[in-house]
């Protein structure tokens, strides 16, 4: 790479940062230790990656010619080497490298292991949820701190809509103090007013703000990328199976969670089982779907999951003609918990979250019937604005993060 392409780059770079908005920042942005030499955000498309290291970048106090950003499927450097790309950067004063998704790029991970081991340069750098570092040929789990973006809370969705800031909770807020807050929180707005908007015309993927009207459209076609680029970049998947996992999305919407049949959904896509448990993994990884497990379950990706959904309520109403009030209501919650908390099937109430609390889900009118005997039980209730005891609204469980 000579000296005439690295100013291209900075010049596209500088116009990318300065152009950045940082008016709204994502939750995540906030927890990341920026000290590391090597940090990576993986996530689900359209979460906000690429907008938070801007915005980073943005504010970072050195100057433009010292900061770079770069996508790693920009034709320009489609055939150099993000090695080279560093250390060209690097000798002529670089101090920081941000590499957006950088899973299109071949071998990715013997480039970053040399940049950390060889250069005196800091690496930000986003991917896809599906990249599996500790997997990788160069065990870059040693090496980078690595941060997964979840999509956006019920509290930041309605931090974007009223334009005003709440506080996160922690589950043992919500547990101990659950009547307290909701009281507090209802008087400031009406959660009933805003949920429905969130889970169902669009809430979980930053982008709904940007154009509310063809939300669901642009939603359909970044999981087509997912599906189509994305995850062949990284399993390198033929095109038989990208249709298969197409077929799969549909056909999750026809099924029940309780009701998962493993033979049934493998027949009507004609594939094996063991080939249908390996795109079910590509899925997960992917973030549209979201596997429960028993907690006695084995680390095997051919173990069947104890309840299988899209990864959220948006996706429903995106892909689905009739979708089940029970399924988004577990959804909603599961989302949530899934790669911030331990969260399980309980064959008694519905879910375990860190191997202590149960909780079953329902409506307003849900009773503690099922779990009237058990330690750290709790009924999460929608329809309720504020609960009472171990009966918990399940709006407040959007504070979390």
């Amino acid at each position: 790479m000579d000296i005439d392409l690295l100013n291209k780059l900075l010049e596209n770079s500088t116009f990318l940062i300065d152009g950045c908005n940082i008016e709204y920042k994502r939750y995540f942005l906030k927890e990341i230790d920026f000290n590391q030499k090597l940090i990576g955000i993986i996530g689900a498309r359209g979460v906000g990656k690429t907008t938070a290291i801007l915005q980073y970048l943005k504010e970072l106090e050195i100057s433009y010619n010292k900061k770079l950003y770069i996508s790693a499927d920009m034709i320009e450097i489609s055939d150099i080497s993000l090695f080279e790309i560093a250390k060209i950067f690097s000798q002529y004063g670089g101090e920081l490298l941000a590499i957006d998704e950088i899973h299109k790029k071949p071998n990715f991970e013997i480039d970053l292991k040399n940049i950390y081991d060889r250069l005196n340069i800091k690496v930000i750098f986003s991917g896809s949820s599906a990249i599996k570092l500790e997997h990788s040929k160069a065990d870059l789990s040693r090496r980078a701190l690595i941060y997964k973006a979840k999509n956006l809370s019920f509290r930041e969705f309605l931090e974007l809509k009223l334009k005003r800031e709440f506080k996160s909770l922690t589950l043992e807020d919500i547990l101990n103090n659950h009547t307290d807050i909701a009281t507090i929180l209802t008087k400031e707005f009406k959660p009933f007013e805003y949920l429905k908007e969130y889970t169902q015309k669009g809430g979980y993927y930053p982008f709904y703000f940007e154009d509310e009207k063809n939300y669901l459209k642009r939603l359909e076609s970044t999981i087509n990328t997912v599906i189509e680029v994305d995850l062949p970049s990284i399993f390198s998947m033929k095109y038989e199976n990208v249709i298969n996992l197409k077929k799969l999305v549909k056909l999750l919407c026809s099924s029940n969670p309780y009701e998962l049949n493993i033979t049934e959904l493998s027949k009507k896509i004609a594939i094996s089982r063991d080939k249908l448990y390996r795109y079910i993994y590509y899925l997960n990884l992917g973030s549209i779907f979201l596997s429960i497990y028993s907690k006695t379950r084995g680390d095997s990706i051919f173990t069947k999951p104890s309840k299988l959904y899209l990864n959220n309520p948006n996706l429903y109403y995106a892909y689905c003609k009739d979708t089940k009030i029970g399924t988004i209501r577990e959804n909603f919650f599961a989302n949530i918990f899934i790669d911030k908390f331990d969260i399980n099937y309980s064959q008694i109430g519905d879910f375990i979250v860190e191997n202590r609390y149960i909780f079953e889900i329902g409506g307003k009118k849900k009773s503690f019937k099922q779990i009237e005997s058990i330690k750290n039980s709790y009924v999460v209730a929608d329809g309720i604005e504020i609960g009472f005891g171990n009966k918990i609204p399940l709006w407040l469980f959007g504070f979390l993060y």
